[in-house]
């Protein structure tokens, strides 16, 4: 029987069984999209990778992303753990990793550069995002109360309205006024469903992408992701959707020249903690760079019988 090799990692954390879970088939040559969509539906995880040799011999791989219930063009947390699974191995289709990895995606191409530890061992990545900020329409806080089960009262609207942004991959991104109400929020599908319906009806997809300001911790903030559309009812971490938000917030600010740190701590409500490490540089009153970088662990390894 035929079968294909895969690797399982957390992302965004240095503890195992803590941050987000991603699968890693490191060579998918001769799966079709549908065993590719099989396999990804079969783990179940909020995002598998499928490794195949670049279009472009200049780049390192052609990487397709898959989540339970379809393919996506761009995503951090399997970006950054596919950069880390790469990184180990001796040779990628033959040639041996570097310190920059180049994917070709849906989304255009993912430059990751390799963490190390002091023994040099490859311990996470970081990427660019491959888009710049996009901004779409503005989100009702009525709509996001609803999707979330939350008061209205409890959106923060001061430093922006519940908007829908991104760098790679939408996000309808909303501030709320403290950590308990954070901690309170609870996806109602009937309400994504509407929400999906009217604010893209294309594909009917609506992913809620919601953040605080703990107090005392500047530069450090709290967030959960809800996509329940797509068959993940709550992410541990979403590099995407937190490149978007420090995307957003960078833009916000008055300045012309500008490079912001900032860390999200999320999946803390799952027992899943992750921390994404963002850095965005501004120029010319223009975000040009968004940098998400993390830490990964190794947790298992296998084959698939096909």
């Amino acid at each position: 029987m035929n079968s294909v090799a895969y690797v399982t990692v957390d992302v965004f954390t240095t503890e195992r069984f803590a941050g987000n879970q991603l699968a890693v088939i490191p060579d998918a040559r001769g799966l079709s999209d549908a065993q590719m969509q099989a396999i990804a539906t079969e783990f179940r995880y909020s995002e598998i990778t499928f490794v195949l040799p670049p279009e472009d011999t200049a780049n390192t791989a052609r990487v397709r992303i898959f989540t339970p219930t379809m393919e996506i063009p761009f995503a951090g947390h399997p970006n950054v753990g596919t950069a880390f699974v790469l990184g180990s191995q001796p040779e990628i289709f033959g040639k041996p990793p570097g310190d920059i990895l180049r994917f070709e995606e849906k989304a255009g191409l993912v430059e990751a550069t390799l963490i190390r530890d002091a023994r040099a061992r490859v311990d996470g990545a970081g990427i660019l995002a491959p888009e710049a900020l996009s901004l779409g329409p503005q989100v009702d806080t009525d709509t996001i109360a609803s999707c979330a089960s939350i008061p209205a009262s409890s959106i923060r609207t001061d430093a922006h309205a519940p908007i829908i942004a991104s760098v790679g991959l939408p996000f309808a991104i909303a501030e709320l006024a403290d950590l308990e109400t954070l901690a309170g929020a609870c996806p109602n599908l009937a309400a994504f469903t509407a929400a999906g319906r009217r604010y893209s009806p294309e594909d009917d997809q609506f992913s809620l992408f919601l953040y605080t300001q703990p107090p005392g911790k500047p530069g450090h903030l709290r967030a959960r992701m809800f996509a329940p559309l797509d068959d993940v009812i709550e992410d541990p971490a979403t590099g995407s959707a937190s490149g978007a938000l420090a995307a957003l917030l960078a833009s916000l600010r008055p300045d012309a020249e500008l490079s912001l740190d900032i860390v999200i701590e999320q999946g803390v409500e799952m027992g899943r903690r992750s921390l994404i490490e963002l850095n965005v540089r501004k120029s010319g009153g223009m975000v040009r760079v968004v940098r998400i970088s993390g830490r990964c662990v190794a947790v298992m390894q296998g084959s698939i019988s096909l």
